[in-house]
């Protein structure tokens, strides 16, 4: 379920990636589907205002035929690689080496493509977070926090560490927070269902005193405030729009309240991180991944698990054209090595 969620919910959100919340209702009501509820529909003779993300046009309704390539599960993918190539006591430098042999230079971007640099140069972790590495609160750690929370289920803590240990590769401070709640988070989704409890769970493995906790109370609060999720995002973006929109902290709030209000509605989820604006595909397949885990794969729509086709692309060296069953499997097992005291 949470690999299938992720997947459908990154899809979902490609073909508008870095638009804003108006764009996107534009975009929707100019081809009848405002609100979202199901993958976007291509409009023939789009206007050059509504330019689809590179890519984007395949994760269409109607034009799906599996999961597309995309560095939000290329590092998930990863993930699983290093946990079986180098177990449980993967290091920093471990995940620096699989970045080298099996990721593509120029398919990794902002803080991830900065800190490869600095590998090459011979500047190791936790240097190669920090060194000319403007991006390093940016949002690439927490899309790669699936894996840890998906192989520690019920073991937040633990989730969080193997979080810590991948994130501190590129990322400082508020970067590496927000992949350690959200793989706290996939640890908790295993075991309860209440939203609001796997928020708190992931809220209990980063700093109190960090702005993204802050912005995470925050949106909280907010989402207890107002019956509509527009109004509690008036309010995350009045406050926390300043940052840039691949930034960790208003992309975090904005899953936040896909998971809030959507509850333990898969689609309403998603559909409603994607439409939040900013770096949709990395938030639909956060909020996807979250409920996925909470729901399980029985529980997901056919709508948005069947054209995937259980196939996904990777530019991972090894992995490209995997299925998607084989990579829960795998994960499964590890998860499993974990529960019994690995």
């Amino acid at each position: 379920g949470a690999w299938l969620g992720r997947c459908a919910g990154c899809l979902l959100g490609k073909p508008v990636e870095g638009w804003s919340r108006e764009k996107i209702e534009g975009y929707l009501k100019l081809a009848g589907a405002y609100p979202l509820q199901n993958y976007l529909p291509p409009i023939p003779r789009v206007p050059e205002e509504y330019p689809i993300h590179r890519g984007g046009e395949r994760c269409m309704l109607g034009n799906i035929q599996q999961m597309v390539r995309d560095d939000d599960t290329d590092y998930t993918i990863l993930g699983l690689h290093i946990l079986e190539e180098h177990g449980l006591d993967f290091t920093t430098d471990h995940v620096a080496e699989e970045w080298l042999t099996h990721f593509p230079y120029k398919q990794v971007y902002t803080a991830e493509r900065a800190a490869y640099k600095n590998l090459v140069n011979d500047i190791h972790p936790p240097a190669s977070a920090v060194y000319r590495n403007p991006y390093r609160e940016w949002i690439g750690a927490q899309i790669r926090a699936d894996i840890w929370g998906y192989v520690t289920p019920g073991m937040p803590e633990r989730g969080a560490e193997f979080a810590f240990r991948d994130a501190s590769l590129s990322h400082m401070k508020n970067g590496i927070y927000g992949e350690m709640f959200v793989s706290a988070m996939l640890s908790a989704a295993f075991v309860t269902n209440d939203i609001e409890k796997i928020v708190e769970v992931g809220l209990s493995e980063i700093p109190e005193g960090s702005r993204l906790a802050e912005a995470i109370r925050d949106s909280m609060k907010w989402s207890r405030e107002f019956a509509d999720w527009r109004e509690a995002w008036s309010r995350v973006m009045e406050n926390y729009g300043h940052y840039h929109r691949v930034h960790t902290i208003n992309n975090a709030a904005i899953v936040l309240l896909g998971l809030i209000y959507g509850r333990e509605n898969y689609e309403k989820g998603i559909t409603i991180s994607v439409m939040g604006g900013l770096d949709t595909d990395c938030n639909g397949a956060t909020t996807g991944s979250i409920l996925g885990a909470t729901l399980g794969a029985k529980a997901l729509p056919e709508k948005w698990v069947s054209p995937l086709n259980d196939r996904i692309e990777s530019f991972v060296l090894g992995f490209n054209n995997s299925r998607i069953s084989d990579l829960a499997k795998r994960t499964f097992k590890i998860a499993k090595e974990v529960l019994e005291g690995g």
